[in-house]
């Protein structure tokens, strides 16, 4: 990876050749080696840290003019604070351990940076210049730090960079999610998670895909998807995307036991109220907390109306939460979903409450409520909920 960004991108290219140490860290660019005094006019060696906006796999561009700098704030011959600096104390969540952002910089030329290489030479000429001409060194030492951490994800995962919020993905890395049942809302389910940095995914789903489901699901319809199939068409759609996706073409039912193993969560996306039975019996007997996801709907004249439903079953209380009967457990003949109104939106609108509440659940969103029971009202978008202090 790292001499392919080199060999594809002329400006990093010149960092290497004129002797910068260069890194590549959670999708930031680094450069380590960075010499500046501090008030004492002592020697520190410092690294900065700048964001990049991935093209393509092998091309990026600079995102801003800012700089991010692992060390305390850099001072002049004199002892006095580098000015000409704006920006101020933050942090960003880097891989590498000795690496640690204390603060950002901001000095913007008139006209811009042209590309990485002016950037990195003129934050250098500001923060380094005071050390470098009282203790004459400098930071080409020709060191390259070629290890990348590991990645889910076939591309670069700079959504999560640019953003800094490296720390809060962090919080799935050792996650392996199973989904069971890949219709309408199980499919947004699988395409959020995809994109989310877990460690693995497991989905299950015996159906076929059919001309209906490419109405109800995300992504675009190849027509050879047609009549394979679900777990065939989604592995192949999303395998290109990241790894540890596996999608089986499997029931799962109260025996499936050896499909589980290992699962840290799973969420449960079936129709039938007879197949939610069997495999809720699985997931409590299993000890994997998990979310059932469901929508209510009637059309008894006009517009239709109903609600839709994302329950929570944690490891210590799921067999409470059961005997709620907040999730059906039996089959409804009537029900107008079943007769397959496509509704991709309501589809993706159950799936986002599902996974938002996975995600608080892991730290990575704000949960004042700590809901376990959440019903969204179609008629008035009203969001009403339960929580164990209820």
């Amino acid at each position: 990876m790292f001499h392919q960004l080199v060999s594809h991108n002329e400006d990093i290219g010149r960092l290497v050749e004129k002797g910068y140490a260069l890194a590549f860290d959670s999708n930031y660019l680094v450069i380590r080696d960075i010499p500046y005094l501090d008030k004492d006019k002592n020697l520190k060696i410092g690294a900065f840290v700048s964001k990049l906006v991935f093209i393509d796999q092998t091309h990026v561009q600079l995102e801003d003019h800012q700089m991010f700098f692992c060390g305390s704030h850099p001072c002049e011959l004199d002892g006095s604070i580098v000015g000409n600096l704006g920006g101020g104390p933050t942090t960003l969540q880097l891989a590498a351990a000795d690496l640690v952002v204390e603060r950002s910089f901001s000095n913007k030329p008139k006209n811009g940076f042209a590309n990485l290489f002016d950037k990195v030479e003129s934050y250098l000429a500001i923060i380094s210049g005071p050390a470098m001409q009282l203790y004459d060194v400098n930071p080409f030492t020709y060191r390259v730090v070629e290890k990348m951490q590991d990645s889910v994800f076939t591309y670069s995962d700079t959504l999560t960079s640019r953003a800094e919020i490296g720390d809060l993905a962090m919080k799935f890395n050792e996650e392996v999610i199973a989904i069971i049942g890949l219709g309408g809302t199980g499919s947004y389910i699988l395409d959020f998670l995809v994109k989310t940095p877990v460690r693995e995914i497991r989905g299950f789903d015996l159906d076929w895909f059919h001309v209906h489901n490419a109405f109800r699901s995300p992504g675009k319809l190849e027509a050879e998807e047609l009549a394979r199939r679900k777990a065939e068409v989604y592995q192949k759609r999303y395998e290109g995307f990241r790894s540890g996706i596996k999608i089986q073409a499997k029931f799962i039912n109260a025996e499936s036991a050896e499909d589980l193993g290992g699962a840290t969560f799973a969420f449960v996306c079936v129709d039938k109220g007879s197949s939610r039975a069997g495999i809720f019996e699985l997931l409590i007997n299993l000890n994997i907390p998990f979310i059932d996801v469901g929508m209510g709907l009637n059309r008894d004249s006009g517009p239709i109306n109903g609600m839709i439903r994302a329950t929570f079953y944690d490891r210590e209380k799921a067999k409470d939460v059961l005997a709620k009967q907040l999730s059906p457990v039996t089959d409804a003949p009537d029900d107008v979903y079943q007769n397959n109104i496509q509704i991709s939106e309501l589809n993706a609108l159950n799936a986002c409450v599902a996974v938002i509440k996975y995600k608080q659940l892991r730290g990575f969103y704000v949960d004042d409520n700590a809901y376990y029971h959440m019903l969204l009202s179609l008629n008035d978008f009203h969001l009403a909920g339960q929580s164990n202090e209820e």
